[in-house]
């Protein structure tokens, strides 16, 4: 068979963006309501005198196709060219379900619009999506555009695809410098949590582990702390087959903490907070909970999976530093993940959902001092979930400060807007030399083109997916991965 006709008819029924569309399309159909379920009930710390219990409940989201509301205050469809032609967004209004709970009763329940989301271009909820060529062409669209683009101003603008380090993975590295010999990292991920965790062991064998506000605290009493404190459980959760002086070195550091207590009072001097023992135990607790490895879980319950899984950590840490094992290529794909345009906006959608609650709370604590609040639906405030996305996506500034995520599409000709669409980004830094992650790699073969990227500072650091390359969905299913590691024998304590 013709090899020209196996591709024409690859591209009759597949896009060269389709993998940035079934993102975009996940993120509104799933990982919205996702975000809304994780911010939970609004309660706000002052109600009326007359109520107990006050809580504002956030249920059902979702988006319509996008619309405009014109000067008269009438509604109606908008297509992308209107939108660019008029310097307008191509925008859909986002419609949420809110009611308010008084002493457990519910008092008021009511539909509302809290904001304006851009819309891609051919994704299930664009206006386009479905239309044949003849339809393309009436509505002013070139039939062979591939869409997964954004129109924010009546400027077309892309989200880059950005490359970054697998989550919740151990990576250990050999130091050229320092004290210590090996490093381990850790990036655990939970929602709008990312918290790097570094396991380091000095000359004389100790092992310190770092996160947030926990700077080089003897691991040891880290998981005495965690409520792990027989010494010889901790050593059959490290190995029960290979035994490690190592760490029985680190087990004599701890020993004379003997109580959970003691162990927890010397992380939080070790933290630097110089307060009451009860307040300093109760400010440990919490940062572990939030903090430390939150993709296991955030509840006081988990702390003792925490303890185990350090256990497992240092293990693999002593294994590749003794040489058992080899060091883990950071460049092999298998180890490497590429944040889509859903993924993307995920992020953003978090982090102004999240200051957007904090505007409601604000807003009724002021009309509670005041005596006037009547009802929820005057402090909701569409305007600044709006405002704050468009304007991330105007200018390409993200959160955690990383710029350059949105650029204006380039339309030199067909295959340099394709080249675009199809861009990934490394977040290294330009100016550094990180040779290793510049050069090609055997696995970017089928998935990365080998030829295109730019000269100079980006080179290798700024590539393009292969034409036919697709991404999957990381969208894993607990029930079946369960009940498939219980058929392979794992047990769950």
């Amino acid at each position: 068979m013709d090899k020209n006709i196996i591709i024409k008819k690859y591209f009759q029924e597949n896009s060269f963006v389709e993998s940035d569309i079934r993102s975009y399309n996940n993120f509104v159909e799933k990982i919205m309501q996702k975000i809304i379920k994780e911010i939970g009930d609004v309660i706000p710390t002052i109600i009326p005198p007359d109520m107990d219990d006050f809580r504002i409940k956030l249920d059902k989201i979702w988006i319509t196709k996008p619309q405009i509301i014109e000067a008269d205050g009438s509604k109606r469809d908008i297509y992308p060219l209107e939108a660019r032609l008029r310097s307008i967004t191509y925008a859909a209004p986002i419609h949420l379900e809110v009611s308010a709970h008084i002493d457990g009763v519910q008092r008021e329940s009511f539909t509302t619009q809290v904001g304006r989301l851009p819309v891609m271009l051919k994704s299930k909820f664009c206006h386009l999506n479905g239309l044949n060529e003849k339809e393309l062409v009436e509505k002013g669209e070139d039939p062979h555009d591939t869409g997964g683009y954004f129109i924010l101003n009546g400027n077309e603008r892309v989200l880059i695809n950005v490359e970054d380090l697998a989550s919740n993975r151990m990576f250990v590295e050999a130091n050229k410098i320092g004290t210590s010999v090996f490093t381990a990292k850790v990036f655990s991920e939970k929602g709008s949590y990312r918290v790097p965790h570094a396991i380091e062991q000095t000359k004389d064998g100790l092992m310190h582990l770092s996160f947030t506000r926990f700077k080089k605290i003897p691991i040891m009493i880290m998981i005495h702390a965690l409520g792990l404190l027989k010494d010889n459980e901790i050593v059959e959760h490290i190995s029960k087959d290979k035994e490690f002086d190592d760490v029985f070195i680190n087990l004599v550091e701890a020993a004379e903490f003997k109580s959970q207590d003691d162990a927890l009072e010397e992380v939080g001097r070790r933290m630097g907070i110089n307060q009451l023992k009860e307040i300093k135990i109760e400010k440990v607790n919490d940062n572990f909970d939030r903090y430390l490895l939150p993709h296991l879980g955030t509840d006081p319950k988990d702390r003792v999976y925490k303890a185990i899984n350090l256990c497992k950590l240092i293990k693999r840490f002593l294994l590749t530093s003794k040489e058992f094992m080899n060091t883990q290529d950071k460049d092999h794909y298998k180890n490497k993940r590429l944040k889509l345009s859903g993924d993307l906006l995920a992020d953003l959608f978090r982090t102004n959902l999240r200051a957007l609650v904090n505007d409601i709370l604000y807003n009724f604590q002021r009309l509670v001092k005041r005596g006037k609040f009547h009802s929820v639906k005057i402090i909701i405030r569409d305007k600044l979930l709006t405002s704050r996305i468009n304007s991330a996506m105007a200018t390409g500034v993200w959160v955690g400060g990383r710029k350059g995520l949105s650029q204006n599409i380039q339309r030199t000709n067909f295959l340099d807007t394709t080249s675009h669409l199809q861009r990934v980004v490394s977040l290294l830094s330009a100016t550094q030399e990180n040779f290793a992650a510049r050069a090609l790699h055997p696995t970017h073969w089928g998935r990365l083109c080998c030829i295109e990227t730019p000269e100079g500072t980006p080179i290798g650091l700024r590539k393009n997916l292969s034409i036919l390359a697709e991404v999957a969905q990381d969208d894993v299913q607990e029930v079946k991965v369960t009940k498939a590691l219980e058929g392979l024998g794992v047990k769950n304590d």
